[in-house]
């Protein structure tokens, strides 16, 4: 069981959460944060709760949070990694069908919010039609919304994805010989045909848990970013770790190469 905090300690965490707010104002905020959400399972096991299940509602609930964090601040681009191609054959059947629920359960309350405009980031094929139908609802819903653009990563794999973009190029050439096709074939050109063209790439990816390694996330979209990783698991992250993350970002020298 969690004790609540004391009264003091309230105080003291408002006082330092807006102390971080007024760091912020002296970095650079990013105009794309990427969120690897990591341990909902491992938080429902130390919470001994029934099924992972729980874990996996508890880091949805935490998502909404994250979303208002980033439109607070002005990020103008969140993704937000919800379910993997591995996912899709790695997890039990159960497992699997409980998260597409709780999924399409974001999905569709993100999309009834003002300010948020939803974008798919994935490939469909392998995932249940209800949740498909609640991608595209969302899609549509959100399509002429002024506000943060919010990409929901949902049967997305990184690999997969520039093996997609490069299948899309290849079939908009038909006709053309291999040489052609060759000599035109740039890093922008590929990054047209990514599922986050016309997006800035992420200035800023972030992971729970501990963990420190991509899972197949946005790898070509990621070659330049910064990383930070948070040892909360997912449902357990707060304001202030989101925060602690952005004025980290803001205090790195990005080169660049140069």
């Amino acid at each position: 069981m969690r004790l609540r905090s004391a009264p003091g300690s309230r105080l003291v965490y408002r006082y330092y959460e807006r102390r971080l707010k007024r760091d912020l104002e002296a970095g650079a905020t990013p105009r794309h944060i990427a969120m690897i959400i990591d341990g909902n399972r491992r938080w429902a096991r130390e919470q001994k709760l029934a099924s992972v299940g729980h874990g996996h509602r508890a880091g949805a609930a935490k998502l909404h949070e994250f979303v208002d964090w980033n439109a607070e601040i002005g990020v103008e681009v969140v993704t937000l990694y919800l379910l993997s191609r591995d996912n899709l054959t790695g997890r039990s059947g159960d497992e699997l069908h409980e998260l597409c629920e709780i999924i399409a359960d974001l999905t569709d309350d993100l999309s009834r919010k003002p300010g948020r405009r939803i974008r798919h980031v994935g490939d469909t094929r392998g995932l249940p039609e209800p949740l498909i139908a609640t991608l595209e609802g969302a899609v549509a819903r959100t399509a002429d919304q002024q506000g943060i653009v919010v990409n929901l990563a949902v049967g997305y794999g990184g690999r997969h994805e520039v093996v997609e973009a490069v299948k899309r190029i290849l079939v908009e050439a038909d006709g053309e010989s291999p040489a052609a096709i060759a000599e035109r074939l740039t890093p922008d050109l590929l990054a047209d045909h990514l599922s986050t063209a016309g997006q800035p790439d992420p200035d800023l990816v972030i992971r729970t848990s501990g963990e420190q390694r991509l899972s197949d996330f946005m790898l070509w979209q990621s070659a330049h970013s910064e990383f930070y990783f948070v040892e909360a698991l997912g449902p357990d992250l707060r304001e202030v770790d989101f925060l602690r993350a952005v004025r980290a970002y803001g205090q790195r020298e990005r080169r660049f190469g140069r």
